[in-house]
């Protein structure tokens, strides 16, 4: 993988800002872990919900209705202020092997959310099968938490 993105990353000015103003990273941290907070425990009621230890009488389209805003709040809050905070630390980043994986579980994450997992919560509940529905939960929390546990850690592993 070529450093000349990452180099680059750290001549521009959002570079430059969040160096120049110390509460800027923490800021974006705060953020970025408000969307994760989002993003994960709604994912783990409607987890929780498709295994079956949680709201068995609502429906599962509807409930995936209901936390539909926040995954997307979550997702965007996330992905934003992420984008943010590797900009400022591009170069650490380069040669960190926690960020890499954090980067293929997100890619994997986010396709399987947007590919499967929210179609099949959306669907009717009798047209998706038990075993299937606890798959996709376990697997959705498993990707999920894993892009967190990967994401926190950056800053300890290289």
């Amino acid at each position: 993988m070529s450093s000349v993105f990452f180099e680059w990353c750290e001549r521009t000015g959002v570079f430059q800002f969040i160096q120049l103003h110390e509460w800027a990273f923490p800021a974006l941290e705060t953020i970025h872990l408000f969307g994760l907070t989002l993003l994960l425990g709604s994912i783990l009621v409607e987890s929780l919900h498709l295994i079956g230890f949680l709201l068995p009488r609502q429906p599962t389209s509807e409930l995936a209705m209901e936390l539909s805003p926040y995954q997307h709040w979550g997702l965007a809050l996330m992905l934003v202020s992420g984008a943010f905070m590797f900009v400022a630390t591009a170069i650490r980043c380069y040669g960190n092997t926690s960020f890499r994986i954090k980067m293929v579980l997100l890619a994997v994450a986010l396709i399987f959310h947007f590919a499967y997992f929210r179609k099949l919560v959306r669907r009717t509940d009798s047209s998706v099968s038990r075993s299937s529905a606890r798959l996709a939960a376990v697997s959705a929390t498993f990707v999920w938490f894993g892009v967190g546990m990967a994401g926190r850690a950056i800053g300890f592993l290289g």
